[in-house]
This record gives structure tokens, C-alpha cells and sequence, in this order.
């Protein structure tokens, strides 16, 4: 690693327009595809490089009535239980060819506009940013859609991270929502909220994909609720009104008092300069939450971060990432790159429940 080939440029602007990439893509009118993640997890630095997940069985029991004089009788305590493991890297980078650099002398030795250089020589700065929330958000929403967090299709050593779901806060349904005829949506959710308040938990949202959106707003029983709620006489299933998103969310918000949120999400990913889409969360499920904030985003520093390499350029982006601009002369490229030790982590997994539209469960 050495300086960059543009260091006059790059100590100029490269630590403003990481700012400002970092703002682009975090502020409230991005362009960019929205972020779960930001949403529903809390920045938290882990010292020693290692993340915990904790289960905490919280339970209200009512007290005792006795007689005076009597012995008070003993109680079990709460039970808590943690997860943890070390904290993975992640990052990308991405190099100018010589061809690159040469047109990009061109422009200089031209006298082209600043911002017209500027825009080429840091063209891959957005990129390399953006694939650290990329590949957060891709093992954020595996991990609450199936309570493991994985990394799809990864160059590298791949991304496992179990959050070991409550087995019996797993819910399926009694016909699978594809028979829109005779699935009953209402009664499988209704045993997710049955459960919830036996815990003395309250639902207050719940997030789910198309396939399991479209099973609900699309069956019989959804659009029979919604022309009773709206007070729509009908003369059986064939007349009952066709169903939106907005439509069922309403049906959701009036019977439960939740909301619904739908998570249409697709992770790009390059392997051997292949590109493919996947889509991180688990088809046909929808997760119940009771909290507004369910976890960490859990990170620590970056060993480069302290033994910073002489002559290259570095700035932390959005405090838990490292970008740096650096060259290299065999072969001769100018890199940018970005690094990061961070890893999504879902706390309190006993207030979180699932509900899989495609598998039968008696």
C-alpha cells in the first residue's frame, strides 16, 4: 500500500465527500434504498471485538396471599440466557485501471472542470460505502425473519450468527395461505397474539414479505373482515372487495391495534464479477415485535484503525466504518476501499415471534 496517486486531490476532498456520502445515504430524503436496520437497532462499541445476545424470560407473577405469621413461599427467578461470538469484518474495495487513470490524466492535464474530476477520480466512493449497510441490512432481516443472520452469496468466509429463536414463539399456519379459498390468515395470527399476551408482551408491529402480504390481503377470510368492518353487504365470498396493502393494513390496525410494514428487499452481491440479487428474508413470514428498538449494531475498531498505514489516506465513515484511498504499483492502481468489525444483534428474542404463511403446522 502506498499514497495515493492523487494525494494532492484526494487530502483535498476525500474526507468531505465521505461526509457526504455517508449523509446521502442515512439522511431522511436518501435516494437510496430505506435501511431496517437503522430503524430497529441501536449503535452500541464492544471493547473487546465480541457481540451477546441476551434472553431475558421477564414474567409477572402475582404475589401470595397468606396468613399473617406465615412463611412467605419461595419464587424461581427470571431466567437469562446469552448468546455472543466475535464480531466479523466486512468491507469491499474497488481499484482504477491504468486505462482509467490515463483518461483521468487527460481530464487533468485538460483543465476539465473540477467537479467533473472530482466525480471519476472518487466514482467508487458511494460504492464501497454503501456495501457496508448493504451487507448489514442483507444479515439484519435473515436474522429476524428466521432468527439466523446469514451472509449471502460472500467472496469470503461467510456470516453465521444464531439469535436461537423461542421455539414455541414460532408459529405456522393451519392451511397454507396459497389456498385462498380455505386459509384462515386470521385465526393463525390470532394464535400469535393468544401466545404474546400469555407472555405479557404486546405486539405493536409486524413486518412481512410479499408472499405472505399477498396470502393475507388475498384470502377469503381477510377481504369477509374488511367489507364487515367497512360495513359492506355482500352476497358471499365472490362479491367481497379487493384488497391493497393500505386495506389490509387496516384490517390489522382495527383488530389488533398493530402495524403492518411491508419488507420488499433485494441484497446485490458480486462473485467473480457475477452480479445476482437475493432477497434476505425468509419467504412467507412475517415477525411479530412487542419493542421500537430490538437490538444492537454491535461494533468495534478496526486493527487498521490503529496502525494506520503511512502515506495512505483514512476517514471513519458514519463512526463504525474505515475508508481509505491508497495505490499500489504492481500492478499500478489507486484503490478506495472500506472496512468495518460490525454485526446486527437481536436482544430480548422471547418478545419477537414468527409466523410462516407456507408451512402447515397442526
Amino acid at each position: 500500500m502506498e499514497a495515493s496517486l492523487y494525494s494532492q486531490y484526494v487530502k483535498t476532498y476525500f474526507p468531505a465527500l465521505v461526509t457526504s456520502v455517508v449523509e446521502r445515504l442515512n439522511g431522511e430524503r436518501r435516494t437510496a434504498l430505506p435501511y431496517l436496520y437503522r430503524d430497529l437497532l441501536q449503535t452500541t462499541y464492544s471493547a473487546d471485538g465480541r457481540w451477546a445476545s441476551i434472553l431475558a424470560e421477564y414474567t409477572r407473577v402475582a404475589a401470595d396471599v397468606i396468613s399473617l405469621d406465615s412463611e412467605l413461599p419461595i419464587k424461581s427467578r427470571d431466567m437469562i440466557e446469552t448468546a455472543q461470538g466475535e464480531i466479523p469484518k466486512i468491507g469491499l474495495k474497488l481499484y482504477m485501471t491504468e486505462k482509467q487513470m490515463k483518461d483521468l490524466d487527460a481530464m487533468i492535464a485538460l483543465n476539465q472542470p473540477i467537479d467533473r474530476i472530482i466525480n471519476v477520480m472518487f466514482a467508487d466512493l458511494p460504492r464501497v460505502i454503501e456495501a457496508v449497510y448493504e451487507r448489514i441490512e442483507d444479515i439484519f432481516l435473515s436474522e429476524l425473519s428466521s432468527g439466523v443472520g446469514v451472509s449471502e452469496r460472500n467472496n469470503g468466509t461467510g456470516v453465521r450468527v444464531d439469535m436461537d429463536f423461542v421455539e414455541g414463539n414460532q408459529f405456522g399456519s393451519t392451511v397454507a395461505w396459497s389456498d385462498l379459498e380455505h386459509s384462515t390468515p386470521l385465526d393463525d395470527m390470532q394464535k400469535v397474539f393468544d401466545k404474546a399476551m400469555e407472555d405479557n408482551n404486546n405486539i405493536t408491529d409486524i413486518y412481512a414479505d410479499d408472499t405472505w402480504l399477498r396470502g393475507f390481503y388475498m384470502s377469503q377470510q381477510v377481504r369477509g373482515q374488511y367489507a364487515f368492518n367497512m360495513g359492506v353487504a355482500t352476497a358471499g365470498g365472490a362479491n367481497y372487495p379487493i384488497l391493497d396493502f393500505d386495506k389490509a393494513a387496516q384490517v390489522v390496525l382495527t383488530k389488533w391495534g398493530a402495524t403492518l410494514h411491508r419488507v420488499a428487499r433485494k441484497i446485490k452481491t458480486e462473485i467473480n464479477g457475477k452480479k445476482q440479487s437475493h432477497s434476505p428474508w425468509a419467504k412467507g413470514v412475517a415477525s411479530f415485535i412487542c419493542d421500537p428498538i430490538v437490538g444492537d449494531l454491535v461494533w468495534t475498531t478496526c486493527a487498521e484503525d490503529t496502525r494506520r498505514v503511512p502515506g495512505v489516506e483514512y476517514v471513519n465513515a458514519d463512526e463504525f466504518i474505515l475508508a481509505s484511498r491508497y495505490s499500489t504499483n504492481d500492478p499500478l492502481r489507486e484503490f478506495t476501499a472500506s472496512q468495518a468489525m460490525a454485526i446486527p444483534v437481536l436482544n430480548n428474542v422471547d418478545r419477537i415471534y414468527t409466523q410462516n404463511s407456507t408451512e402447515v403446522q397442526e
